[in-house]
């Protein structure tokens, strides 16, 4: 069955990674919950999105730059007067759920991955008890090598649609290949049964994110990708249960 993660916590239900939707996540009978993380300057790691607090708070400044008291002071735009979380604040959320983790390292301000920060997350989470429950993703080869030095734990290569446009499909594998990755994932309006098919030829499993709509969600169950983010986890676990009880799209 196609695995549901809920994107940021459920972005568009309860706001861009806040305690309520992280809270919510939990208890939903979904698999996986998505989140980012970033270092702050006296060594925290928070969950959030952006690299910075400008988009989606109240505050502004780059998350790197700022302490853990500034970071957790800001109040997130839509999220119920939630603040960002810690990481360890996440695990002790979804340690007692069934929701396992999928966790992105990002990279900071400049585009460029975190100094150090690799580890400090795989730590933080063994420490936590979640480790074993975690996926990892990434948007940079140069992060999926990080994690792939660091960790046996699962990791996945989010392609962004300008570089499966610029690379082309075959290279697009061949550079998987060539870092051993083991699983893709593309936006969902770039997914088609021909992309699915190449990247399972190529010994990759296959993913999507960014599937938001009904219409996206349903195309992700069709096609049968092995899971798919969305930012309305409500929603996608009615059209999943809809779908598997045989009314399908």
């Amino acid at each position: 069955m196609t695995r549901i993660a809920s994107h940021r916590g459920g972005t568009l239900e309860f706001g861009d990674s806040t305690p309520v939707g992280f809270k919510a996540t939990a208890q939903m009978a979904l698999e996986e919950v998505e989140f980012d993380v970033h270092p702050t300057a006296d060594g925290a790691i928070m969950v959030h999105h952006d690299p910075t607090l400008d988009r989606t708070t109240d505050r502004t400044g780059a998350i790197r730059d700022l302490s853990e008291a500034e970071v957790r002071a800001a109040t997130i735009n839509y999220g119920a007067g939630g603040h960002p979380l810690s990481l360890e604040e996440l695990c002790a959320i979804y340690r007692g759920s069934a929701v396992d983790f999928r966790c992105e390292i990002k990279p900071g301000p400049d585009g460029r991955p975190y100094a150090d920060f690799v580890h400090r997350v795989i730590a933080t989470l063994e420490r936590e008890g979640m480790l074993a429950r975690t996926v990892f993703s990434s948007f940079l080869i140069e992060t999926q090598d990080e994690l792939a030095r660091a960790t046996e734990r699962p990791r996945l290569w989010l392609v962004s649609p300008p570089v499966l446009n610029q690379l082309g499909v075959a290279a697009t594998l061949e550079l998987a290949r060539s870092h051993a990755i083991p699983e893709i994932g593309v936006h969902v309006d770039c997914a088609d049964r021909d992309l699915m098919d190449a990247v399972q030829a190529a010994g990759c499993q296959f993913g999507c994110w960014a599937a938001h709509t009904q219409q996206q969600i349903e195309k992700t169950l069709r096609l049968g990708v092995k899971v798919f983010t969305t930012d309305r986890p409500s929603l996608a676990i009615a059209v999943r249960d809809r779908f598997v009880k045989g009314e399908q799209p």
